[in-house]
């Protein structure tokens, strides 16, 4: 039976709505108070099975230190099939009619922790990190926002997967708070900038995948190899200071705009996991060059929410829904993209998808896009209304896979903002 099979039952409890089914089993790192010491987990329904009590009790072949780590990236040097072969143990285990560890109540105790209990960490030490811009709709949107609604898109946005090399220290884990950044902004009228906080400050709702296998410097990834090199995915929140980012990404694109602070999920969930959910991505005219093309369903159907909460007593309401099968550049073709001049990546580099956005107004994913850079704010169950994000205000993103009775889901990545730091 296929790690993905939607016949899969495990002993801990799933409900339908769960976004951690044994279908998924996400890889991420956690603490807890009795055990400050970060380690390697997985997700099963609302606990964390400790894989390093696991590998101790000999039912992973994967060495015990492999797991005692604060990031996922030596067990992800250990290649793909250690990946699969560790992941289809896992779910062995797990399973509602294997003895070994269900009615192991020592073992029990030790390995499985509650959700609630554990401390989340960034799952990843991430050397690189590359910020994408393939979402039709959303770079359809910009271009008639500031440029010409006739012209919207560049004459190389249907030819190349545009994006920029982000940056990596920057990029927190889901709850770390995010300050509102100070920098240099020229309002309409004026004839020079000023200094300041940031006042239009903004979500982009995105997607990123890991590298799971480096390529050497100089040495490109064909498209047709391009999956293998992908460990899986991440819910990401690529912060933007939008005022700050018209004033300074002529010629060279975005810098202190996007840099202050990148969010992810704690949760990776694998290309295993997701592979059930392939579909058809968008048809690419023209063509695109022979590096490039491809065949078969190279989209994913994960349905993706925003929501936007405004104080501790107010209940978070959704302003967003969205797909991620209408991006139009595909995650294999940007990797390609990414490597065909030779640049190397390595384990555990990031690669955002850039917004994702849909064809209908509440599907777009940023304030910049849902407001229209201001002049149609968004109004709230409260009466409050927002063009952009003020302090104090939380924006969780989530997203899933929907199976027949069953979801695979990445959690959420949230943040709340901080007032700017006085000058």
């Amino acid at each position: 039976m296929q790690t993905n099979d939607p016949a899969l039952k495990s002993f801990i409890p799933t409900p339908p709505e769960s976004h951690f089914p044994i279908q998924n089993l996400p890889f991420g790192v956690f603490s807890t108070a009795a055990n400050p010491a970060p380690r390697v987990g997985v997700a099963i329904g609302d606990q964390v099975l400790d894989l390093a009590e696991l590998s101790e009790a000999g039912l992973l072949t994967v060495g015990s230190d492999v797991f005692r780590q604060a990031s996922l990236n030596p067990f992800i040097a250990l290649g793909r099939q250690t990946w699969r072969s560790t992941r289809a143990s896992i779910s062995q285990l797990l399973q509602h009619d294997n003895l070994q560890l269900r009615d192991n109540q020592a073992l029990r105790t030790k390995a499985l922790v509650a959700q609630d209990q554990v401390t989340l960490h960034l799952p990843l030490e991430i050397p690189g990190y590359t910020d994408f811009y393939s979402s039709k709709e959303h770079a359809t949107n910009v271009g008639s926002m500031f440029r010409d609604p006739a012209n919207a898109l560049l004459p190389n946005w249907l030819h190349i997967p545009i994006g920029y090399n982000g940056r990596a220290s920057s990029v927190v884990v889901s709850g770390t708070p995010v300050q509102r950044p100070n920098g240099q902004l020229k309002l309409p009228d004026a004839e020079a900038p000023i200094f300041g906080a940031c006042r239009k400050l903004d979500f982009e709702l995105e997607t990123g995948f890991i590298i799971g296998q480096p390529n050497a410097l100089g040495e490109p990834i064909d498209i047709a190899d391009a999956e293998q090199h992908i460990f899986g995915m991440v819910l990401l929140n690529d912060w933007s200071a939008r005022d700050l980012q018209q004033w300074e990404y002529v010629p060279l694109g975005p810098f202190n705009s996007k840099s202050f602070a990148t969010s992810i999920s704690p949760w990776v969930v694998t290309m295993e996991a997701l592979e059930p959910f392939r579909v058809a991505s968008p048809v690419q005219q023209p063509e695109p060059l022979p590096y490039l093309r491809q065949s078969g369903n190279n989209g994913y159907d994960i349905a993706l929410e925003v929501s936007l909460k405004t104080s501790d007593a107010a209940p978070a309401q959704t302003i967003c829904r969205t797909n991620f099968k209408a991006m139009y550049w595909t995650m294999t073709q940007q990797l390609a993209h990414h490597t065909v001049s030779g640049c190397n990546t390595r384990i555990g580099d990031l690669m955002g998808s850039g917004t994702i956005s849909g064809s209908t107004p509440d599907s777009y994913g940023s304030l910049l896009e849902l407001t229209w850079n201001g002049k149609n704010p968004v109004t709230l169950a409260d009466g409050s209304q927002r063009s952009f994000i003020q302090d104090g205000d939380q924006v969780e993103m989530t997203g899933w896979c929907q199976g027949d009775g069953y979801r695979v889901g990445f959690g959420s990545v949230s943040g709340k903002i901080l007032p700017a730091r006085s000058k």
